[in-house]
C-alpha cells in the first residue's frame, strides 16, 4: 500500500511540473521542455503499467484477502449405550437330528418315504429282503402247531391224572421252546425293517430299491425341526466370561443377517484336550428356515456401559504418545478445528468407547479430519 501511495505522489508532482513549464517564451526553451516532457511521458507510461500490474496482484493478496477453508462433515456427540460382545462361530444342531442305519444286511425291497415326508416314531421307512427269515417263521409255525396239540392233549390227560408227569412236562417244554424261537425269529424279521426312532421330517434318503446295504450304513436322516439349538466350541480364554444365563444374540449370515435374542442355556465345565475349547448351547425358536449345521454366530454380551461416549473407530488419530480426535469449535465467529486428546475403552466392530476427553454436544469431525491443523478454518 505504501508503494502505491508513493507512485501516486510522483504522478501528482509531474502534473505540477507540467503546469510550471507552460511559462517559457523562447523557441529553444520550448523545444527543450518538449523533449523533457516526452522523456517524462515515457517514464510515466512505464510506471503506470507497473502500478496496474501491482494493483491486480495486490488486490488478490492484500486488498481483498480470502481465507482458505477446509470442507468437513461433523456429527454432534450424544450419550449412548455401548455393548461389547464376544463373537464365536457356531452351528445349528439338535438332539433329535439323527441318521438312521440298518440293523441287518440285505437288498432293499421297499422305500416307503421320500425326502420332506413327516414321520412318526417307530414308523417303517424301508424294508429289506427278509424272505429267509420269513420262511423259517412259516416252518416254525407248523411245528409249533403240532407241538401245541401234543401239549394240549398231555395236559388234558394229566389233569385227569392219566399218564406220567414227565410226558406232560416234556410236551410243555417243547411248546415253550418253539414259542421262544418264534419270538426270536420275529425280532430278526423286524431288523429287516428300517424304522424312525423319533417324530420329525425326512431330511434325506440315502438308499434305493435293489441296493445292498449292511449294518451301520446310513439310510435316512430324520430331523425334528421343533427341537433345534445353537451350539459352539469356545476357546478356554473365555471360560471365566461366558456362563449360563449370559445374554446372547444369535446371528445368521445366510438368513439375510437375521439376529435372534437368546441366552446361554448350557456351558460345559470340561476343556477339550484336543482343541482347548468348551461347548456352549442356546435354545432356538421354531423357524422353518433353521437347518441343522447352518452357520450361527454367537454374540455373547460380556460388557455394557450406559450413557457412554461412543464414536467411530476410524475417527481416532494417533501420534507416538497420544490418541486424539478432531472436533469443530466456533471462536471469534470462525469455525475452526481443535484436536482433543482422548482415553479409549473397549472396541467392538466399528465403535469405540471414549472414557475421557470428549463430552456430549461436542462436534466430532467425521469426514475430512485427515491432515487437519490446529485452528484451521472449517466449512461445514
Amino acid at each position: 500500500m505504501k508503494k502505491l501511495i508513493n507512485n501516486l505522489s510522483l504522478l501528482l508532482g509531474i502534473g505540477i511540473l507540467l503546469s510550471a513549464c507552460g511559462g517559457g517564451n523562447s523557441l529553444d526553451a520550448k523545444k527543450a521542455s518538449l523533449e523533457k516532457l516526452k522523456a517524462q511521458q515515457a517514464e510515466i507510461a512505464a510506471q503506470i503499467k507497473t502500478i496496474e500490474e501491482e494493483i491486480l496482484t495486490f488486490g488478490k493478496d492484500e486488498l481483498e484477502p480470502t481465507t482458505k477453508q477446509k470442507f468437513v462433515s461433523v456429527t454432534p456427540i450424544a450419550l449412548a449405550t455401548f455393548n461389547h460382545f464376544i463373537d464365536v462361530q457356531g452351528r445349528v444342531d439338535g438332539d433329535q437330528n439323527t441318521t438312521i442305519s440298518s440293523r441287518a444286511m440285505g437288498p432293499v425291497v421297499k422305500v416307503l418315504v421320500k425326502s420332506g415326508a413327516t414321520v412318526k416314531k417307530d414308523q417303517v421307512l424301508a424294508e429289506l429282503d427278509g424272505e429267509i427269515v420269513a420262511r423259517q417263521i412259516a416252518d416254525l409255525k407248523v411245528n409249533l402247531a403240532f407241538v401245541s396239540d401234543v401239549y394240549n392233549k398231555q395236559k388234558a390227560l394229566w389233569d385227569k391224572q392219566v399218564g406220567s408227569e414227565v410226558q406232560y412236562l416234556s410236551a410243555k417244554n417243547n411248546k415253550e421252546s418253539l414259542e421262544q424261537k418264534l419270538a426270536t425269529l420275529y425280532e430278526n424279521l423286524d431288523m429287516y425293517r428300517i424304522k424312525s426312532p423319533i417324530n420329525g421330517t425326512v431330511d434325506e434318503v440315502f438308499i434305493k430299491i435293489g441296493q445292498n446295504i449292511a449294518p451301520g450304513m446310513p439310510c435316512f436322516r430324520v430331523v425334528n425341526m421343533g427341537d433345534l439349538k445353537a451350539k459352539a466350541d469356545v476357546s478356554e480364554t473365555y471360560a471365566s466370561q461366558i456362563n449360563e444365563g449370559n445374554k446372547v444374540n444369535l446371528y445368521f449370515p445366510d438368513l439375510n443377517n437375521l439376529e435372534v435374542p437368546s441366552t446361554i442355556s448350557f456351558t460345559s465345565r470340561v476343556i477339550s484336550q484336543m482343541n482347548r475349547t468348551f461347548t456352549i448351547e442356546s435354545p432356538l425358536p421354531v423357524n422353518k428356515n433353521f437347518i441343522p449345521n447352518m452357520i450361527c454366530v454367537f454374540k455373547v454380551l460380556d460388557y455394557q456401559a450406559k450413557n457412554a461416549i461412543v464414536i467411530p473407530v476410524n475417527t481416532l488419530q494417533k501420534t507416538e504418545n497420544t490418541t486424539f480426535v478432531a472436533v469443530a469449535s466456533v471462536q471469534n465467529g470462525k469455525k475452526i478445528a481443535i484436536k482433543k486428546e482422548v482415553t479409549t475403552g473397549k472396541f467392538y466392530q466399528d465403535k469405540v468407547e471414549i472414557l475421557s476427553g470428549l463430552q456430549a454436544g461436542d462436534l466430532l469431525i467425521t469426514s475430512g479430519y485427515q491432515d487437519l491443523n490446529e485452528n484451521e478454518v472449517l466449512n461445514y
